[in-house]
């Protein structure tokens, strides 16, 4: 059997799981198992479905045993912000609900009525959008208070997918930063700042660093699939884990490009001026105790949706073919006005933005995904300028990870517009920066450092110059 380490990564719309190894001197990947994920309504919420997505885990570890794969740890990232609690017998008190849901609508002016934002940002580092853990919190406070008072433990969600394969309980770091409640000069829970805002403090676990490890799996789970192996805890904020894949470039900005798009620098110190503040920047935790500074945008989950209204009719490289066709078209929305969050329609809500622009109305499927492609390239451009404003620093080049980065239209749109030179890969970043961190744990991989040169040898990286607009 090819031993190897198994990254479990989880998005917003499916989920994987993807064997690495060792071969020669590169990282080898293989896709073991796919899998769906979508938000459902349950009990009047959008809700992810913990369920499925822990069966789903089972069953990628069994076909990958099953096609003579023998793992030797496994490793889960997910998305940030979105948690569950558990009552004193450890079961779910609450659905896993999702951060698109609305009921933190307002929450965020009701946190500032008891903490200004410039206090907050100046203990925690975090951009303010309205779905951090902090304002899940406050709308829980407020809608549900029992349900926080019987609350024994609050475990973001690959903190529970990982108590679930070992019975062990721990809040990882790079997550943990995400939920705008850890203090960015102990690295740890704030725990002024939840006596301030009236959270239970003993609900919080240990915080633990990428590359610890929880130890085994249960018992029970090891007797199904037949055999056991380690659990690690990667950067489980998946774009911590993408960040750790950026192969090593000097003067470059990252681009995690996803759902969402995530740009900004790795950065030894948090960066919490004004100015950043004014940016609305983020100082996310990285492994290491790196600063993950960047910028929340949306990303792609604007042309999901589209194509999901019409009826899946268009891939994802049509439109990229349909919006070069369209180039000459140039109206442009704001990505992250709150409306296109989560719009009944988001065809109908990024053509009445143009018409209240007084912009051009984008009516054929070109036309609209050359508007959210070109909205997106612009939005990477001032991201570009502000960060260079706050640093002081010039950054000649781009290095765009995931699996956005196969959209050579926005890739080159990025390059013209910000007249940056443009790396695009690698694709599976998030898969990688989970494995690599498996291997750092067990020493196949000596630092960070070398783990950044075996994956620039390992994966193809293609490369947009700036032409004229």
């Amino acid at each position: 059997m090819q031993k190897c380490h198994l990254a479990v990564d989880i998005g917003a719309s499916s989920g994987r799981v993807m064997a690495g190894f060792l071969a020669g001197e590169k990282l080898q990947l293989k896709e073991m198992y796919r899998f769906d994920n979508h938000i459902v309504e349950k009990n009047g919420h959008l809700c992810w479905d913990i369920d499925h997505l822990f069966h789903s885990i089972k069953e990628g570890i069994k076909q990958t045993i099953a096609q003579q794969f023998e793992p030797k740890s496994l490793a889960i990232d997910t998305w940030a912000v979105d948690f569950v609690l558990l009552d004193e017998k450890d079961q779910l008190l609450t659905d896993a609900i999702a951060y698109r849901d609305h009921r933190t609508d307002g929450m965020m002016e009701a946190v500032f009525q008891t903490i200004e934002k410039e206090s907050l940002y100046d203990r925690t580092g975090i951009q303010f959008q309205k779905f951090n853990t902090i304002y899940q919190l406050q709308a829980l406070k407020e809608q549900r208070p029992e349900v926080l008072q019987q609350a024994k433990t609050l475990l973001m969600i690959p903190d529970y997918l990982h108590f679930l394969l070992t019975g062990k309980k721990a809040n990882e770091y790079t997550n943990a930063t995400s939920t705008q409640l850890v203090n960015r000069e102990t690295n740890n829970w704030d725990t002024e700042l939840l006596q301030t805002l009236d959270f239970p403090a003993d609900i919080f676990q240990e915080i633990l660093m990428p590359k610890s490890t929880l130890g085994s799996l249960k018992s029970e789970l090891a007797e199904e699939f037949g055999m056991d192996f380690d659990i690690v805890i990667p950067a489980t904020h998946d774009t911590g884990s993408a960040v750790i894949a950026v192969p090593e470039q000097k003067d470059t900005i990252y681009l995690s490009s996803g759902t969402w798009s995530l740009i900004g620098i790795e950065s030894s110190d948090p960066i919490a001026t004004n100015e950043a503040l004014e940016f609305n920047f983020t100082n996310e935790g990285g492994i290491d105790y790196r600063y993950r500074f960047l910028k929340n945008i949306m990303g792609l989950w604007m042309i999901q949706e589209v194509k999901r209204l019409m009826d899946d009719q268009y891939s994802f490289s049509d439109f990229v073919e349909l919006a070069k066709a369209s180039a000459d078209f140039t109206s442009v929305v704001d990505v992250n006005d709150d409306r296109f969050l989560s719009p009944e329609n988001m065809i109908e809500e990024i053509q009445s933005y143009c018409k209240e622009k007084d912009q051009e109305v984008p009516r054929t499927p070109g036309e609209i995904a050359q508007t959210i492609f070109l909205s997106l390239a612009r939005s990477y451009r001032e991201a570009i300028e502000q960060i260079e404003l706050v640093t002081g620093r010039i950054f000649d080049q781009v290095n765009m990870i995931g699996g956005g980065c196969q959209n050579t239209w926005l890739n080159q749109l990025l390059a013209n517009h910000a007249n940056r030179t443009v790396y695009a890969g690698p694709i599976e970043a998030t898969a990688i920066g989970n494995i690599v961190v498996q291997m750092l744990q067990t020493k196949e991989i000596a630092s960070l450092a070398d783990a950044r040169q075996l994956i620039n040898r390992s994966f193809d990286i293609q490369i947009f110059e700036p032409k004229g607009k």
